[in-house]
């Protein structure tokens, strides 16, 4: 028996569906902030903040599916996960892909019978040293990531949704939307394009779908570490909080998001940037 059969048969088909966007969030006594037994997808969950929210989720009560590109680290991500006491299963699949994403529905829906929570965390942003050398390829490959895939599995994931008990999509941008800087151009402008298919998608979902999205500032992931640190430093000093943030440090707002707490909230657009895109030059100096 596979451990994602193993969950949907112990775990999930006994616990009671969420409130619907339409209900007034349970009292009483539970959590608002609770994921007690709701199946919660992650994409690009092995590592940075996909991870970081993972474990949250998973500490939360979720049941929760880390996907990302490779197999071997999808199932290395839930078996830490499960080796905290959680419940996990990881899936490979490249969010670029659309046919690969239609596998990865169809699998879901088998599995658990439904989806409760899906963050849209996978992304790229490939170096380049002139504009002109980013090549078509480059050019299709963040966009497909980082727009086209999230774009197409909300669909997927979000009528079904739509069509049973309701649901929470998370879209995880960035405040290079808003805030783009030369050498992030076509990362920028697929998480500008993100934040508007979050408003649209609220429309197109709602009332029993929640979709909004985390605009993330810089934070301290395992793609820091071939940052300029000095240069990291030269940039956040003229940010309100003077610094980058830790991982754990988007969790609190993912788990808003995804939990009952958020219950009157779609369409929104939240920075969780130490107030980066309102950084005034020469104001920590």
């Amino acid at each position: 028996m596979s451990v994602a059969t193993k969950l949907r048969n112990e775990e999930v088909s006994s616990v009671p569906a969420p409130a619907d966007a339409q209900q007034t969030p349970p009292v009483g006594g539970r959590d608002p902030f609770g994921l007690a037994g709701r199946v919660a997808v992650i994409t690009g969950g092995t590592r940075g903040l996909g991870l970081a929210i993972a474990g949250a989720f998973s500490r939360a009560g979720a049941v929760v599916v880390v996907v990302s590109r490779k197999a071997e680290a999808c199932e290395k991500a839930a078996a830490e996960l499960r080796a905290g006491g959680g419940r996990a299963v990881g899936r490979a699949c490249h969010v670029g892909h659309w046919d690969e994403l239609t596998t990865l529905a169809a699998w879901l829906y088998d599995e658990f019978g439904r989806v409760d929570v899906l963050v849209n965390n996978a992304g790229i942003s490939p170096l380049y040293k002139r504009l002109s050398d980013v090549s078509e390829e480059q050019w299709d490959k963040v966009i497909g990531v980082n727009l086209k895939g999230p774009f197409r599995l909300s669909a997927l994931v979000g009528e079904r949704m739509a069509a049973g008990d309701g649901g929470s999509i998370i879209n995880v941008s960035s405040t290079g939307a808003v805030r783009p800087t030369a050498d992030i151009v076509p990362y920028a402008a697929a998480k500008a394009g993100v934040n508007a298919m979050t408003a649209g998608l609220a429309h197109a979902l709602g009332p029993k779908v929640r979709v909004n999205a985390i605009m993330p500032g810089p934070f301290l992931t395992s793609i820091a570490r071939d940052w300029d640190m000095e240069m990291l430093a030269e940039r956040t000093r003229d940010h309100p909080l003077r610094r980058a943030g830790q991982p754990d440090e988007i969790v609190g707002t993912a788990l808003y998001f995804a939990s009952d707490a958020s219950s009157f909230t779609t369409g929104a657009v939240l920075a969780v940037d130490g107030g980066a895109q309102w950084g005034v030059p020469g104001a920590g100096r």
